[in-house]
């Protein structure tokens, strides 16, 4: 049945693979323990239905044996199970298991072999598949975790998360290796941790719900009424203080709705409802949408083109003895922060110079900084960092298999959470690292932390984007370092103006926060309307000679005519600002008019003001109007600006007869006095009214100042509260480091006590004498059997061992011994006995502690008392049994298993002339007629293969050059399996015997000729 099934789904895969699965998939990943956990997960499947679901099952299995799973499984479940080939497609209610040797992953909708590419030990086959299978399926992935060991499953599990997909993980108590289940838990992401036989109903019918029988498409569901998310965000801003309002509406609405599938609630009302009622669940969604897929060395090219082209730029025109100050933000876990650290580490190694480092790591996720803190990591990312930074920054603790970052690097970094979108930003930077938070946010919002960025950095500062993120608009405000990568760098405001304008707009040159914003304005795009041709557009209703594009604070942005006689520029700083600019007067009447027409919108108008121009007076109109911009790009860009228009008009003159003039002057005699002395209150107000204009500026600039200042202060208390939580945290582990050992201490302490009284059981107990001796020979220890060699007490210890009586007969070089042990460390043995008459077995070693290091000498005496009676009972026996064979009249010899000879009686050296010595240097077959050998060797090699006993009829080759006539009886000595040890031959000499029958051959040669000449005749008969 599974051969059909693959050749269907082989037969058309190119059609199959690039239809997008309507159904989820759900990735299974085991390691040890894992068979009993899949019998239980597939045994509690309903029988009666179908789920519409594909299972895949990952498991760690041997590379060398043939794997059983395919088998095993199909008892437990009425599903299609195969056993995957390369280029499956994948279909509903069949589950699909990872063959042996291989790598897996999952590809538009069809599962792909792959050769493993990591050695055996390292392999992580389940974070790679759930890892493909996020990327492919999105919301539709769906990931277990099973009993094993380790921490593999646990990445995948975060790409699972972070598309959106589901994740259940065992309940630790219920699995035979809980590794793998806790190190997913863990990570805080797992949505449900249930053992094996409750999670098919719970997955059923989060299927059901999320996907219904006709599973949901995200294009196609039915749109969230507006203000359900509104109310969401309401009350997560209210638990956690954070504003997700701004959060980008598509990816809002799905992690609501797969919460709500998780908890199978229909409406967003009833949701509400529901997180009204429980806090926990409003906690469960802001780590929801706080899902960070982050791993080390994230898209490695990338990080190798920073630590090629920018890490260097980093430190270029750097000071020795200087810092770099770098920001992370949306750090999450830390795995993006240290891997910039472990760059940043790399370079400082091989740099001459000396700098410091200042990463400052953000995040709004409490229990992720608090991770990130830790700089602990699972095992697994031993498939994102290379073995030598594994090495060089991590340390391995190989009992609870995980990493720990080293306190060089761990010390680069501080961690804080900080929310990016409304708490003061880092200043003064050097590198901004901002990857995959901008996609996560509406437009709006990502303009503003751009600009917010742009404000941060230094000249030339890098901006550190992901992939799939970029400056969008502000292209103008940096420079493209590598475009695939997304590294840019700060362009300075007042350099990049000039590209823009192309030499046509002249900005202002003050540097207040007004103009800061106007310049990045300004930039945002590189089609900004030309506002020349707006001014030009202007004075067009209302012709003049002379006029001025201001801002509300009346910085100049551009100048229309010959401004010499109405504005002169003023003492001090230089700046670009119409007020402070103006001739005597005209200030008093320009700053007045500059405030009512931004205030109040409308037209003001001065007629006949008379300026004073190098000690003459020039009689001018003042108007003062709002821009109006008609283009709708530009009024959004620049839409508080004013147009200053200056008439120059004649000055008036006396007209009509002398008379009439006469008679003025004497009307007017008495009014000059008024005149005079109202001019001079007038002069005297306007002064003061300059003085306090003079002095409101100066204020605002001080405030100015001062803000600045202050935000200064607040990012370095800021820091300094980090590095003195750090400082907290450190001391504090170091405290529960000291409770630790002291712990640990105390416990080898009783152990150790345990341990010593343990010993001096055992050595009392096996009644071996034992004694101690350290490099001067002085004894350290002994136990209670040594008394009886040597005359030894407790007081005994720390005296030299040659000061001791013994108990031994003839030994008296004990202590050149022991010196020619330690000299040569070779062990040394020698048989002693007491006076007693006892013998013992003594054997000098040296003493070795557990580093190797010689310590001192052991000498341990073994009693072989009744071994040497048995040998003294053996050796008589044997003298016995050779006396009684030197007496037999048959020769009897005694040969291994090769044949060389081990015995010979006296009857045998007779019989053939050899003495004792000779033939003991010989072997059997060497003193065998060569005409009998191969025949003897035959029986014999059979002999000493187990094989029976046998008697044969040779000839010997006598000493002196003569044959005999044996007939050998040859059997084996046996132990008790029936092996044949050695062998025996007893021979008998028949040369006698065979002598009449040798006269009767010859007798019959001679009677009947040629015909008889058959040897055994002769043989038969006798």
């Amino acid at each position: 049945m599974s051969t059909d099934k693959n050749d269907m789904s082989e037969s058309t895969p190119e059609l199959k693979t690039l239809q997008k699965l309507d159904f989820p998939i759900v990735g299974i990943g085991a390691s040890a323990g894992g068979l009993a956990a899949f019998e239980a997960f597939f045994s509690a499947m309903p029988a009666d239905s179908e789920s519409g679901v594909a299972f895949v099952l990952v498991q760690h299995l041997s590379p060398d044996h043939k794997s059983l799973l395919v088998d095993l499984v199909k008892h437990y479940t009425r599903m299609d199970v195969y056993e995957v080939v390369d280029g499956m497609v994948v279909q509903p209610n069949c589950a699909y298991i990872i063959p042996p040797n291989h790598d897996m992953t999952f590809m538009n909708g069809s599962l792909q072999l792959l050769e493993p590419s990591a050695p055996r030990g390292l392999r992580l086959p389940i974070d790679s598949f759930f890892c493909s299978l996020a990327q492919d399926q999105h919301e539709r992935g769906i990931c277990i975790i099973l009993s094993g060991t380790g921490s593999d499953g646990t990445l995948g599990l975060r790409a699972i998360k972070g598309q959106g997909g589901m994740a259940m993980a065992q309940l630790p108590e219920s699995t035979k290796h809980d590794g793998m289940p806790r190190s997913a838990i863990d990570t805080g992401l797992v949505d449900y941790v249930l053992p094996p036989v409750e999670m098919p109903a719970q997955l059923i019918a989060y299927i059901t719900h999320a996907f219904g029988k006709a599973p949901r498409i995200a294009a196609s569901t039915k749109p969230m009424r507006d203000d359900a998310p509104k109310k969401i965000c309401a009350l997560l801003r209210d638990r956690t203080g954070h504003d997700f309002s701004q959060y980008k509406e598509n990816t809002l609405h799905r992690r609501i709705e797969r919460r709500m599938a998780l908890h199978q609630i229909s409406t967003p009302d009833q949701y509400i409802q529901f997180l009204q009622n429980n806090t926990a669940e409003i906690d469960a969604l802001f780590r929801d949408l706080l899902i960070g897929v982050t791993q080390f060395f994230r898209d490695p090219e990338v990080f190798e083109t920073l630590q090629k082209q920018v890490i260097p730029r980093l430190f270029d025109n750097k000071a020795d003895d200087s810092t770099v100050r770098i920001w992370v933000c949306g750090c999450s876990t830390g795995e993006e922060a240290y891997s910039i650290a472990i760059l940043l580490q790399e370079y400082l190694d091989n740099s001459e110079q000396t700098y410091h480092i200042q990463i400052f790591a953000t995040d709004i996720d409490k229990l992720a900084i608090e991770q990130a803190r830790a700089g602990v990591f699972p095992a697994s990312i031993a498939a994102d960092v290379s073995p030598e930074r594994l090495t060089r920054f991590f340390k391995k603790d190989e009992v609870q298999g995980i990493y720990q970052i080293q306190k060089n690097t761990r010390d680069l970094l501080i961690f804080s959470e900080q929310n990016v979108i409304k708490d003061p930003p880092f200043s003064k930077l050097d590198l901004i690292s901002c990857r995959n938070l901008l996609i996560y946010l509406s437009g709006t919002l990502q303009k503003k932390l751009i600009e917010l960025f742009h404000y941060a950095l230094n000249l030339n500062g890098i901006l550190f984007l992901g992939t799939s993120e970029t400056v969008g608009e502000f292209i103008t405000l940096f420079t493209t370092l590598d475009s695939k990568g997304k590294l840019y760098q700060r362009r300075d405001d007042l350099v990049s103006i000039p590209h823009l304008t192309m030499g046509k707009l002249a900005l202002p040159l003050t540097t207040d926060g007004a103009s800061v914003r106007l310049l990045t304005q300004a930039k945002r795009t590189e089609t900004v309307p030309n506002l020349r041709e707006l001014t030009e557009q202007a004075l067009l209703k209302h012709y003049v000679q002379t006029a001025v594009l201001v801002n509300r604070r009346g910085d100049i942005l551009y100048i229309y005519g010959r401004t010499g006689r109405y504005l002169e520029p003023a003492s001090g700083d230089a700046m670009m600002n119409i007020l402070p600019m103006a001739r005597e007067g005209l200030r008093r009447e320009l700053t007045t008019t500059l405030h009512r027409v931004a205030t109040h919108k409308e037209s003001v108008r001065y007629d006949g003001l008379r300026v004073k121009t190098n000690g003459d007076f020039t009689a001018v109109n003042l108007i003062v109007q709002p821009l109006v911009i008609m283009d709708a790009v530009a009024r959004r860009l620049f839409s508080d600006l004013y147009l200053v228009v200056l008439e120059e008009i004649p000055l008036p003159l006396e007209q009509g007869t002398p008379e009439e003039v006469a008679s003025k002057a004497q009307l007017s005699s008495k009014k000059e006095r008024r005149i005079a002395i109202l001019e001079q209150e007038l002069r005297a107000k306007e002064e003061y009214l300059q003085a306090t204009l003079e002095e409101m500026q100066s204020s605002n600039e001080e405030l100015t100042s001062s803000n600045e200042e202050i935000q200064s202060i607040n990012e370095e208390l800021q820091s300094t509260n980090e590095e003195l939580e750090t400082s907290k945290e450190e001391l504090q582990s170091v405290n529960e480091e000291l409770a630790t050992v002291n712990t640990e201490l105390q416990a080898k302490v009783v152990d150790l006590s345990r341990v010593n009284n343990d010993i001096n059981n055992l050595l009392a107990g096996t009644g071996v004498a034992t004694l101690f001796v350290d490099h001067q020979l002085h004894i350290s220890r002994f136990t209670p059997t040594t008394t009886q060699l040597i005359k030894l007490i407790q007081a005994d210890i720390g005296r030299p061992v040659g000061h001791i009586v013994s108990n031994l007969i003839g030994y008296t070089h004990l202590v050149e011994d022991i010196r020619a042990v330690l000299d040569t460390l070779e062990i040394r043995e020698q048989e002693v006995q007491t006076m007693n008459g006892s013998w013992y077995l003594m054997r000098i070693r040296p003493y070795r502690t557990l580093e190797n290091i010689i310590e001192g000498a052991v000498i341990i005496f073994v009693d072989i008392t009744e071994r040497k009676h048995l040998e003294l009972m053996l050796r008589q026996q044997e003298e016995k049994l050779i006396a009684i064979f030197d007496q037999t009249v048959v020769a009897i010899s005694q040969v291994d298993l090769s044949g060389r000879i081990h015995f010979v009686n006296d009857q045998q050296c007779t019989t053939l002339g050899y003495t004792r010595e000779e033939l003991l240097q010989r072997r059997l077959q060497d003193i065998i007629h060569p005409e009998d050998v191969p025949r003897h060797q035959k029986s014999f090699l059979a002999l000493a293969s187990g094989g029976p006993d046998f008697h044969i009829e040779i000839r010997y080759c006598c000493k002196d050059g003569s044959t005999l006539r044996v007939n050998n009886s040859v059997n084996g000595a046996r132990d008790k399996a029936g092996s044949v040890q050695s062998i025996v031959v007893v021979s008998i000499d028949i040369t006698q015997h065979k002598q009449p029958e040798k006269e009767a051959q010859s007798r019959r040669k001679t009677g009947h000729g040629k015909n008889n000449t058959d040897p055994n005749i002769g043989r038969d008969a006798s």
